[in-house]
């Protein structure tokens, strides 16, 4: 089925415990696309990159499943860059250095043949982005689901609050629905985000898994799988997000009761990729390796 993911497409330089990467490949859109790529065999990107990208880049995408059509390359550009050193308990960080270059004047443009797409997902990027993308489409996609960050209810929450009305699924972090709700039960907190448009909410919790919010109240916990080496947490939320669309465009299904097993392979990805720099542990990986590890992580719940 047809699955469509805008977002960024960027350079990271990253300050682990664990080492240093000056310039690696990195952005929402590579990590979710990178991951739903496992499940289905055409990934549809939007984003936009310098002239500095290099075709080598380009050509792992494609080997991912991934359709570089919509991918902008403003030759003239240099492509957004994020620097971060992550604190030795690896759940907090310091961002260092931010150029948005290309982003900051990015116009998402949605190529004709991807515009009649049946799932979307909406890296974090500029709540006007995002509603740009939609004013484009063709038809509603079956299901779109969304990922925001603080920074942008920080700095344009009438925005954000205009999209999330569009949206069927919400993906944010504990912290961020804390905020958004004005509510520090996640329960709660939870029951207010989805009386503001979106019918299902996915709470992720980092290396204490993720909840699932139905729209008929059901509430699913997916833990995340414990790891002897977690190397760099970039981009592990938006391959959680990956698996997730990818699980769910693969079976084209969207009932609650396949959402959790959607949650279950988005956590399965987000495994992959903190044991590796940026997006490495995503490059060579084969469907024996995921459903292996998707098997030890439902151990951990399974109690019959």
């Amino acid at each position: 089925m047809s699955l469509l993911v805008v977002g960024t497409v960027a350079f990271d330089g990253l300050e682990t415990p664990f080492g240093v990467r000056e310039s690696i490949l990195g952005g929402s859109a590579t990590y979710i696309g990178m991951s739903a790529g496992y499940f289905v065999d055409h990934v549809n990107l939007v984003s936009v990159v310098g002239g500095d990208f290099p075709d080598a880049h380009i050509n792992l995408l494609k080997k991912k499943n991934i359709d570089t059509e919509g991918l902008q390359r403003i030759k003239e550009g240099k492509t957004f860059f994020w620097k971060g050193k992550y604190h030795t308990d690896m759940n907090s960080r310091d961002t260092l250095d931010t150029q948005l270059n290309v982003l900051e004047s990015f116009d998402p443009i949605i190529p004709d043949n991807y515009k009649d797409c049946k799932y979307l997902m909406l890296g974090n990027l500029v709540p006007a982005i995002q509603l740009r993308v939609l004013e484009q489409l063709e038809n509603r996609p079956k299901l779109i689901v969304m990922d925001t960050m603080n920074l942008w209810m920080d700095a344009t929450m009438d925005d954000l609050k205009k999209m999330i009305k569009l949206v069927d699924v919400l993906t944010i972090n504990d912290e961020e629905a804390r905020q958004l709700a004005e509510e520090n039960n996640l329960v709660k907190a939870a029951e207010k985000i989805q009386r503001m448009g979106p019918s299902i909410l996915i709470i992720k919790k980092g290396e204490h898994g993720a909840l699932l919010f139905g729209k008929e109240g059901e509430i699913f916990f997916a833990p995340a799988l414990p790891l002897k080496n977690v190397i760099d947490p970039t981009g592990a939320g938006d391959t959680f997000a990956g698996g997730f669309m990818g699980h769910l465009s693969k079976t084209d299904d969207i009932s609650f009761d396949n959402m959790k097993k959607g949650l279950i392979y988005a956590s399965t990805m987000a495994s992959f990729c903190v044991e590796t720099f940026g997006p490495e542990g995503l490059e060579n990986l084969e469907n024996k390796d995921i459903e292996l590890r998707r098997k030890e992580l439902t151990k951990l719940i399974d109690f019959n």
